[in-house]
C-alpha cells in the first residue's frame, strides 16, 4: 500500500502522496523557469538580470517596454490558457471513463471556435471584446450538447456509455462545426478573416494585460468548483454502483464534470484560441508521473498543459524570426501523433 500524508480542510480529508507533490513542485519550478526564458529569448534578446530589471521597475525603459507590455502578458496568458484546456481534458476524460476524450475530439473546441468567429466577424462592431469568451463558452455547450444527444442510441443503464460511440460523434460535430467556420470566414468582411484564421489555429500574438486579467479571473470562478467535486470523483473513477453505494449522486457529479469541462475549454479558446490537443496530452502524462489520484492529477495535468502552449509558443517566436509561427501548429503536430499512438494501442 502507497504512503502519504492526511490532509484535513473544510471540504473533508485527502490523501496527499509525496510523488505527486514533488512531481507538483518540480512542474511548478520549470514553468517559472520557462516564464524567465520566455522573457529573455526574441528579436531583442534580454538578459536574466535585465529581465529582473524591468520587472522590478529599473534598467533601461525600451527594455521595460519589451518585458511589461509584449513579452510578459504573451507568456502570462499561454500559461493560463494551456492550464486550462488540460484540467479541461482531464474533467472529460474523467467524466466518459475513456482515455480519448478531450476538447478538440468531444467538439468542445470545433463550437467554441465557430461561436467566435462569427463573433468576431459580425458582431465585434457592434459588442464589446469581453464578450467574446461567454460566445465562447455559448459555442462549447451547444457543441457538446449535440455530441451528448446524438450519442445516445439505446435507452437503460448504458445509454451513451460508450466510449467509442461519443468519439466518433464528436469528431463528426467538429466536422461540422469545421464547415460552419470555413463558411462563415468565407463570407465575413477581408479586414476580420485574417485575424480569425490565426486566432482558429490557435496563438498569444498580442496578448494583452485585459486579457491575462480576465483569464486569471475565470480560474478564480472555476476553481473552487473543481475542489468541491474532486471530493467524489475518487468513488466515481472506482466503480459507479460503489459511487452511489457510499452516497454519490453520479449524474449530478457528471453534469459538474461537464460544466466545467466545457467552462475551462470555452475559456481558454476565447483567450488563445483553438490550441489543439493539449487536453490530450497533458492528463495522460500526469496520471504516468503522479497516479490516478485526482487531486495530484489536476495540478500535474493544469502545469504540463501550460508548460505545452508556453513552449510551443516560445519555440513559434523565436526560431522562425522575422516571422511569428502560432503555438497551435506545433502542439497539432505532436498531439497529433499522440493521438494516432493512442488510438493504435487501444485498438490492439
Amino acid at each position: 500500500m502507497s504512503r502519504g500524508w492526511i490532509w484535513r480542510g473544510r471540504l473533508g480529508s485527502r490523501l496527499v502522496h509525496p510523488r505527486a507533490v514533488w512531481v507538483g513542485l518540480l512542474l511548478a519550478v520549470a514553468c517559472v523557469g520557462l516564464l524567465l526564458v520566455s522573457m529573455m529569448l526574441g528579436k531583442y534578446p534580454i538578459g536574466a538580470g535585465g529581465v529582473l530589471d524591468a520587472l522590478a521597475g529599473r534598467g533601461d525603459p525600451r527594455q521595460g517596454f519589451i518585458i511589461e507590455y509584449l513579452r510578459l502578458p504573451r507568456a502570462l496568458l499561454a500559461l493560463l490558457a494551456g492550464a486550462a484546456l488540460g484540467l479541461s481534458g482531464l474533467l472529460l476524460q474523467t467524466l466518459v471513463r475513456n482515455p480519448l476524450a478531450s476538447p478538440d475530439v468531444l467538439g468542445m473546441s470545433s463550437g467554441a471556435s465557430a461561436a467566435a468567429v462569427f463573433f468576431l466577424s459580425y458582431l465585434t462592431p457592434y459588442l464589446g471584446q469581453h464578450w467574446l469568451p461567454l460566445f465562447a463558452i455559448g459555442g462549447a455547450a451547444a457543441a457538446t450538447l449535440a455530441v451528448q444527444v446524438l450519442a445516445i442510441t439505446r435507452r437503460g443503464p448504458a445509454a451513451g456509455a460508450s466510449p467509442t460511440r461519443l468519439v466518433l460523434t464528436g469528431i463528426a460535430v467538429s466536422a461540422l462545426m469545421g464547415a460552419c467556420t470555413t463558411a462563415m470566414l468565407a463570407s465575413s468582411p477581408s479586414t476580420s478573416t485574417l485575424s480569425a484564421y490565426v486566432w482558429l489555429v490557435g496563438s498569444v500574438f498580442g496578448a494583452t494585460w485585459p486579457e491575462v486579467v480576465s483569464m486569471v479571473l475565470w480560474f478564480l470562478v472555476l476553481l473552487p468548483g473543481l475542489a468541491w467535486v474532486g471530493r467524489a470523483v475518487p468513488a466515481y473513477q472506482l466503480d459507479e454502483l460503489a459511487a452511489r453505494g457510499v452516497g454519490v449522486a453520479t449524474g449530478s457529479l457528471r453534469l459538474q464534470l461537464l460544466v466545467l469541462g466545457v467552462l475551462f475549454a470555452g475559456a481558454a479558446v476565447a483567450h488563445a484560441g483553438a490550441v489543439a490537443f493539449v487536453g490530450l496530452i497533458s492528463p495522460h502524462v500526469a496520471r504516468r508521473w503522479v497516479g490516478q489520484g485526482f487531486g495530484g492529477a489536476c495540478v500535474a495535468t493544469a502545469l504540463i498543459g501550460a508548460m505545452l502552449v508556453a513552449l510551443a509558443d516560445l519555440v513559434g517566436r523565436t526560431l522562425f524570426l522575422p516571422k511569428d509561427i502560432p503555438a497551435g501548429i506545433f502542439v497539432a503536430v505532436l498531439g497529433g501523433a499522440f493521438f494516432i499512438y493512442l488510438l493504435l494501442r487501444r485498438l490492439r
